[in-house]
């Protein structure tokens, strides 16, 4: 997000909180929400696609919100209103197609003749919902529905099949599929999208998702604050908060200044702090440029600080802003670059990601480890869920080399802190108060260092160029 649209969610949560009556709290997030994912998206080179593809978040929200009600449960009449209201949004939104409005309330460009996209978009919706009905609840419905939106993810990330879907999204629309690219299918927030999905269905399998209806279950996959860059909330805690709307006392001038303190802090790290230090961090450019090991590790030094007061500051605006409209959503840095080791970095960065891949990818696998027969060895069985963990982590960022390597390089990092944790916990705890602080410094500096080595495959996108920068940071060969 962009300061104009920062200034437009806070003028709405103004409205919001000043005006709005306590009972329509739900329901206007839920439609400021289904609204923001069209307003956000970016315009793309593809005809059309800034519209379709926000519109084929809803059809997929609406399917998997369907495939986790229970095999016996009803759509409710709030639902049919729900889905109605979210149906008729998208439809008004085909009107500037027809209609000229000004500038200022332009929410998506210009976007498909409406007598295609009705047709289409309600035989999809309507042939997906009556499939989900059908596996509603099963496990079977479930774990399609997972494997469903890790197929959508794999497209969307593996650069050779997106060029291939953009050539085709190309053709479809009557432009020249010779310049697909990866950059023609920008989906707007797809990657946390899919997780908070794969949450609801994998937690509906196993029993413990909240019931949700439709309205809360759609603002919490889309909710606009969070849609970009996260963090990841949890369905239950953002169906507490919704349910607690009516009561909250939102106009509080404690909570109000909380959110805007936390709100000026993030625009601070994210437009001050890193693009600052975006001028002179590592990146193609910059790294062939760099002469010797010094102005290398000044480089380096710069993007991992970058990345942190980026994400960071981000992150503290996307709280300050859901603080205003009364959903606390969860914290997702704690001064990570000061943690002693890695396992506790882990829990410090980017925490709501490091959880889901904990709850939907190492637990579970690591379950499954335990049960066979024989059963493999515990430290066969936590480097397994690590490597897988953290390269799926990895490859979630983008299905390539670099980005693989980055997941073996933190998962190789913490199982080799957990063998030597496991072999020095006795010497460690015999040591002296002094010497433990020593040891504490050094362990911070270590784990930092580490994690900024790691970040020159999120860096480069180019493996020959990363090994380059590698050795001129160890004053081998002539640079990068």
């Amino acid at each position: 997000m962009d300061f104009p649209q920062i200034g437009i969610l806070l003028a709405a949560a103004a409205l919001y909180v000043l005006f709005l009556p306590a009972r329509w709290r739900p329901t206007f997030l839920m439609v400021g929400s289904v609204v923001g994912l069209f307003w956000l998206q970016p315009t793309l080179p593809v005809r059309w696609l800034d519209y379709t593809l926000p519109a084929l978040t809803l059809v997929i929200v609406a399917l998997c919100w369907r495939l986790t009600l229970a095999p016996d449960a009803r759509v409710t009449r709030a639902d049919w209103l729900a889905l109605a209201l979210t149906a008729g949004i998208a439809a008004l939104l085909l009107l500037p197609r027809y209609i000229e409005l000004p500038p200022a309330l332009e929410i998506t460009s210009r976007p498909p003749p409406a007598e295609i996209t009705i047709p289409l978009v309600a035989g999809l919706s309507i042939a997906g919902m009556l499939l989900a009905r059908l596996a509603s609840g099963t496990r079977r419905g479930l774990l399609a529905g997972v494997f469903v939106l890790a197929g959508l993810f794999v497209l969307l990330k593996f650069s050779p099949l997106t060029t291939t879907l953009a050539g085709l999204a190309r053709s479809t629309t009557g432009q020249d599929a010779a310049l697909a690219s990866p950059v023609d299918l920008g989906w707007l927030g797809f990657s946390y999208i899919a997780f908070r999905l794969i949450h609801t269905l994998r937690d509906r399998q196993t029993g413990i998702l909240p019931a949700l209806g439709f309205r809360d279950y759609l603002s919490y996959v889309i909710f606009t604050p969070a849609l970009v860059a996260g963090p990841i909330d949890r369905a239950e805690n953002h169906g507490a908060a919704v349910a607690g709307l009516a009561e909250a006392r939102l106009r509080d001038p404690a909570r109000i200044t909380t959110a805007l303190g936390r709100i000026a802090v993030g625009l601070f790290k994210k437009f001050v702090i890193a693009d600052t230090l975006a001028i002179f961090s590592l990146g193609p450019l910059t790294a062939s440029q760099a002469d010797g090991a010094g102005a290398t590790w000044v480089l380096l030094y710069a993007y991992a600080f970058r990345l942190f007061f980026d994400f960071s500051g981000y992150t503290d605006i996307a709280i300050g802003i859901g603080l205003l409209f009364g959903v606390q959503l969860p914290e997702n840095f704690d001064r990570p670059y000061l943690k002693q080791n890695l396992t506790i970095f882990w829990q410090s960065w980017h925490k709501s990601l490091s959880d889901w891949g904990r709850f939907y990818i190492y637990s579970p696998l690591s379950r499954a480890l335990l049960k066979r027969k024989p059963k493999p060895g515990n430290y066969v069985i936590i480097f397994s869920a690590t490597a897988a963990t953290f390269i799926v982590i990895g490859l979630w960022h983008g299905i390539t080399l670099p980005f693989l390597l980055w997941g073996a390089w933190h998962a190789l990092g913490l199982f080799a802190h957990k063998l030597w944790t496991d072999r020095t916990r006795a010497w460690y705890r015999g040591l002296s108060d002094g010497r433990r602080r020593a040891w504490h410094v050094v362990g911070t500096l270590l784990t930092f260092h580490f994690v900024a080595l790691g970040w020159v495959w999120f860096a480069l996108p180019d493996i020959g160029q990363g090994l380059r920068v590698f050795a001129a940071l160890f004053g081998i060969g002539g640079g990068a």
